[in-house]
């Protein structure tokens, strides 16, 4: 088996690839790439049994097989050539791949591709399709709030919720949420799945600044994102997801209105002098007025600053893990910000001061900490 094909454009495939290797395999076959050639196209597989992607391109070929190449001593290979066309030639018996390149002869022993695990086909699957971008900017927007915790797997991913009305994901971890809602997609028919973090974080990387068609297909095991040359497909997170309707809090009289640039500059800084376990800031807001303010006893540090804010409401302390404000302030792209409070004991709704693009609609929650006056 022979083929041919530009050492770059080789390498920007398996680079979107690479991010599914496991660092430790149980399947000493899963720490190389599959390639399998078909007339004049290639396809490349990379796979923890969980999470496989598979990304095709043109080559110059003549022959129809499959190998498997170390994918570690493939990338390094191929990160040392400037661009040129690569000839690939794979001894179907041993499996053993020569490259011949413009400099020279490299020589690595491959694997029966026959031993590679087969992709999982998506049976009864529904689909859905959205642009790519939308789905890049949904997976941004929430999964920070994802949570890390072993013992609660469904809050280790991003919740989809698809409905006739409109498309929602949304992630928590008990102490924050963010729901992220698009009313310019929906779906046939409702249903919802929890995606695992690792396939996300791969298709965010991969999504960025793409303007392609994505079909999202599921059923009740598994899901297949498609678009471009590319197929990745993950095995959903099995479990009930949290009613996350019932922790937002609907009557939030006080409402704060703020430069969100301003706002993020003064956590920063105030939250450097916080108990390092509790990151506790102390946020009293009276008037116009807003005093943020943080205090670590044990090391006799404090800190408070004044801002001019827009207030709605009666006056009100409340007290916010300033790590959990930071990350939401970070995720968000209006100038201003509106924080809105029902009681200290009450959790905090974070939510954009401007409308985003159309069809789009943020609402992120912080759990308040007790005070201690």
């Amino acid at each position: 088996m022979k083929f041919i094909v530009s050492s770059t454009s080789l390498l920007k495939q398996l680079q979107l690839l690479q991010g599914v290797l496991a660092s430790s395999n149980t399947l000493p076959i899963l720490d190389n790439f599959l390639f399998e050639i078909d007339g004049k196209q290639l396809t490349v597989t990379a796979s923890d049994l969980e999470t496989t992607i598979t990304v095709t391109m043109p080559v110059e070929a003549k022959d129809k097989g499959s190998v498997a190449i170390p994918a570690r001593l493939l990338l390094d290979t191929l990160k040392a050539f400037s661009e040129q066309p690569l000839t690939f030639s794979i001894d179907g018996k041993h499996h053993g791949v020569e490259i011949n390149s413009e400099q020279g002869k490299y020589k690595m022993t491959g694997f029966n591709g026959a031993e590679f695990p087969k992709s999982p086909v998506l049976e009864g699957a529904t689909s859905l399709a959205l642009p790519a971008g939308t789905l890049a900017k949904a997976i941004n927007k929430t999964i920070f709030a994802t949570g890390n915790d072993d013992l609660r797997p469904v809050m280790s991913g991003i919740f989809f919720e698809l409905t006739p009305e409109d498309v929602r994901f949304v992630a928590t971890d008990a102490h924050k949420l963010v729901r992220y809602k698009r009313t310019d997609v929906q779906a046939q028919k409702s249903a919802s799945f929890i995606v695992p973090k690792k396939p996300l974080n791969l298709l965010k990387n991969t999504l960025a600044g793409s303007n392609a068609d994505l079909t999202i297909e599921y059923n009740e095991n598994n899901a297949a994102f498609r678009f471009d040359n590319t197929l990745l497909v993950c095995r959903l997170i099995d479990g009930k997801y949290p009613n996350y309707e019932a922790v937002i809090p609907k009557q939030n009289p006080n409402k704060l209105t703020i430069d969100r640039g301003t706002f993020l500059s003064t956590i920063r800084r105030v939250s450097i002098f916080a108990n390092k376990t509790t990151h506790q800031v102390r946020l009293h807001i009276n008037g116009s007025q807003l005093t943020v303010s943080a205090e670590d006893l044990d090391f006799a540090n404090e800190a408070n600053e004044k801002l001019t804010c827009s207030y709605d409401g009666e006056e009100i302390t409340i007290g916010f893990n300033s790590r959990f404000l930071l990350d939401m302030l970070n995720n968000m792209e209006s100038e201003h910000v509106i924080l809105e409070m029902s009681a200290p004991n009450r959790a905090g709704i974070l939510l954009p001061g401007e409308a985003g693009e159309a069809g789009e609609d943020v609402l992120m929650l912080v759990m308040p900490v007790m005070l201690n006056n």
